[in-house]
């Protein structure tokens, strides 16, 4: 076991980032090209031979993509085998303990095809396909990583039940290996992270998380990840490769379809609501923050906002994109990163990600709790840091009208229903 600041060759050891039966893995300095990278010592002995840590080695070298973690040097050093790499910020694994907003989780779900199709088009099935074997870097880039299992397709597969339980295949936890392997296990992590739940044998419909999933997705791709994740491997996709292509059509699909019916909705639209939406927006939009339009009548709203004020629609702001860094796995709207808790919807709290303190021009007004006292945004329906529901009223500044129902403030001359409390507004009473 190497310890902190010792020198093996030309790397400096930083710390130990990982350790298993197979190997030790270390944050190291290479003082030559002064970077940092990642040290991978195999544990050589009666368990793992020399050729097995030679196979991984050759195998990573014959991939270059984007999305595929390179090997940088092998070589023996001090008695010890040692593989260098390119040093990652985390795991998959570990950025899935953590809130990800869908346009994230989109871009993570291509990569991680992009680089198992490369793989597959070069006949290697990785067999070890797990959130912890793709690798995240700062720039949000995703390489996968870990060939240790892989085999090379030539007229047969050794057969191998090595892998990962929890995302094994049937087949391949029998020793029969295939592209479809590879195809189901990498389904099963695109469905954590959709889901945010991770099924278990038998996998049968409906599943854990399916009601999370069917509420951030369209239909076509809960219909793509059944597909990946069948039981017989005859129904799944055949390969990465094809996997990876029908994730693209949906996306160009979806992108289609919200173009279209975007010229379909503003065609026919009333000349008199436009107006009416600018002269609102006009108004009220920097107070309020209408920045997104209701999924169902296309009107200005905002990410507070629990209904359309033109429309009543529920959320109407439920998958847009949002201004802040994440957003709520419940309610879709934006989080900060160094908030505990959801503003806009009552749940659980969040895994703390960091100590830091973000100001925010937006931070307004002060929690009631005495205890608390930290800044809040204005329309905050609970307090960031310690969910205290709020309770004084929120005010809009350009009008004095207030809902009849949940006393907050309402631009009365421009909605239909209170945006807060989706109570119909009577003008006449008002």
């Amino acid at each position: 076991m190497l310890k902190a600041r010792q020198k093996i060759g030309k790397y400096r050891i930083l710390k130990r980032l990982a350790t298993s039966p197979q190997a030790d893995v270390y944050s190291a300095f290479d003082t030559i090209h002064n970077v940092r990278v990642a040290l991978k010592i195999p544990h050589i002995d009666d368990n793992t031979e020399l050729e097995d840590v030679l196979h991984e080695v050759r195998v990573a070298a014959r991939l270059h993509h984007p999305n595929i973690l390179a090997i940088q040097n092998a070589s023996y050093i001090d008695k010890h085998f040692v593989i260098a790499m390119e040093l990652g910020a985390e795991s998959l694994g570990s950025r899935l303990e953590r809130r990800i907003s869908m346009a994230r989780a989109l871009s993570l779900a291509e990569q991680a095809l992009a680089g198992l199709a490369h793989a597959h088009e070069h006949k290697i099935i990785h067999c070890d396909i797990k959130p912890e074997n793709y690798i995240m870097f700062p720039d949000n880039r995703l390489k996968l990583a870990d060939f240790g299992f892989a085999k090379k397709v030539l007229r047969t597969i050794k057969a191998s039940g090595s892998g990962t339980i929890d995302y094994i295949a049937p087949e391949q936890a029998m020793g029969r290996p295939k592209f479809q392997s590879d195809v189901f296990s990498v389904g099963l992590v695109l469905y954590r992270m959709f889901s945010g739940t991770l099924p278990e044998w038998p996998f049968t419909w409906p599943l854990a998380g399916q009601d999370k999933l069917t509420a951030r997705v369209r239909p076509e791709f809960v219909d793509f990840l059944k597909r990946a994740i069948q039981l017989d491997p005859a129904k799944r996709f055949s390969n990465a490769i094809q996997m990876h292509a029908a994730f693209q059509k949906l996306q160009m699909r979806a992108r289609l379809q919200r173009q279209r019916g975007s010229r379909k909705k503003v065609k026919v639209a009333s000349s008199w609501r436009q107006i009416r939406w600018r002269e609102f927006q006009r108004q009220y939009k920097q107070q309020l923050g209408t920045r997104h339009q209701c999924r169902s009548c296309e009107g200005p709203v905002a990410e507070s906002m629990q209904a359309c004020p033109w429309c009543g629609f529920d959320n109407p702001s439920r998958g847009s994109a949002t201004t802040m860094p994440a957003d709520c796995p419940r309610c879709e709207r934006g989080v900060k990163m160094d908030w505990d808790y959801c503003s806009w919807c009552y749940g659980p709290g969040f895994v703390s990600e960091t100590s830091r303190f973000y100001a925010d021009k937006r931070y307004t007004a002060k929690c009631a709790n005495r205890r608390c006292r930290k800044p809040m945004m204005p329309f905050m329906r609970y307090c960031p840091w310690c969910r205290t529901k709020v309770r004084k009223p929120w005010r809009l500044s350009a009008s004095k009208k207030t809902c009849s129902a949940c006393k907050w403030g309402i631009a009365n001359e421009f909605w239909n229903f209170c945006a807060w409390c989706r109570e119909p507004i009577r003008r006449d009473k008002q």
